[in-house]
């Protein structure tokens, strides 16, 4: 029997040992005043999926105002990129890839989280969602429409994360850039109203990632620099899918053809985007022949799913969420067709080892 295509090695901008991708997701374990990721917890979660061919790391802001949910780890302090280095190390004795994901949640955020301080986004339009604070869920409120000031501030605070993200020996970064957080709000018009040069054109939305991919290949080779898109996202972080939507994502994509990142790492639908007018349905299908390079798809992928899209051509790696929290071993249990566990979501958000590193190999 042939090898599983997700079982192959994949050399292109990135060496991997598999196409096993361990997607991004936030946990919530930095319960301390730093917020800084720590051995017995983190390193542990990190070091038992080291199996992947790379893992990608929970959302980590990249300033005190990126913040947006409890206990998310940053990347701008000393201690969290003291914190993080412990992480990395015991990735990498583990023979491991790991790139860090780098976050800033705009307009997702609440006052409670900045002292009383509106967040910023785009726009001051209300997402009309739900933001997880220190006191449960509470709405979301109108943000504050970011100056050319702070944009230019924020673009700084995602290089000053890049270089933290090197001294903590992580072998790249992802910008995040997807599910409706500070970037998507700048690309989508129904939360950019800017009638400056980062609002209106389709150019112009794109100013500000591209400012900050800009920015970051100053201190980073490009080919550690990875971005993460939600083309179809609808319905969720007050996003809704429009007419420009799709041909801004289109611009982006194909713009990145001029850089030689390490991969673009996209979702499929969040939601049944069938009856949504201008959505598309198939995310990899769709943008897989608009990029030259590296191309990682994720949401909902099985074993059978994740062969059957790289066998078609139309994605290189393929990222898994929450199979790799109940499931340490994932690359293991594929390769020898062992049956998967099942997750507790009840235990996804809360503190400590329980529900993150006490699930059992197989």
């Amino acid at each position: 029997m042939s090898k599983q295509h997700l079982l192959t090695p994949y050399k292109k901008n990135i060496t991997l040992n598999n196409r096993v991708v361990m997607a991004p997701m936030t946990r919530s374990r930095a319960d301390n005043d730093a917020k800084a990721p720590t051995n017995d917890l983190h390193g542990l979660y990190y070091e038992q999926r080291a199996s992947a061919g790379l893992i990608i790391t929970e959302g980590s802001q990249v300033s005190k105002q990126a913040v947006g949910y409890i206990n998310t780890p940053g990347i701008h302090t000393e201690a969290q990129v003291e914190g993080w280095k412990k992480v990395t190390k015991r990735v990498h004795d583990k023979g491991g890839k790991i790139f860090i994901q780098l976050w800033h949640v705009g307009r997702m955020s609440h006052p409670d989280f900045h002292d009383g301080d509106l967040p910023v986004s785009a726009s001051a339009i209300n997402p009309n969602a739900k933001s997880f604070t220190p006191d449960g869920f509470k709405d979301t409120v109108t943000p504050k429409t970011m100056t050319i000031e702070e944009i230019k501030q924020t673009v700084k605070d995602f290089q000053d994360a890049a270089v933290n993200a090197v001294k903590a020996g992580f072998d790249g970064v992802e910008i995040h850039s997807s599910n409706g957080y500070l970037f998507q709000q700048f690309f989508n018009g129904c939360s950019n109203e800017r009638t400056d040069e980062y609002g209106g054109s389709i150019e112009n939305r794109a100013r500000f990632f591209f400012e900050v991919l800009d920015a970051i290949k100053e201190v980073i080779p490009q080919e550690k620099i990875g971005a993460r898109f939600n083309p179809s996202l609808h319905g969720m972080s007050g996003i809704t899918v429009d007419e420009e939507t799709i041909p801004t994502f289109e611009y982006i994509i194909k713009k990145l053809n001029d850089y030689n990142l390490a991969y673009i790492h996209l979702s499929e639908p969040f939601t049944d985007v069938s009856d949504v007018p201008f959505a598309v349905t198939e995310i990899a299908k769709h943008f897989r022949p608009l990029y030259n390079g590296t191309l990682i798809i994720n949401t909902d992928f099985d074993q059978d799913k994740g062969n059957e899209v790289l066998e078609a051509g139309n994605a290189d790696l393929v990222a898994y969420g929450k199979p790799f929290i109940s499931n340490p071993d994932l690359v293991e249990r594929f390769e020898n067709n062992i049956e998967l566990a099942d997750w507790d979501k009840d235990t996804f958000y809360t503190t400590g080892p329980e529900g993150y590193t006490d699930y059992p190999k197989a």
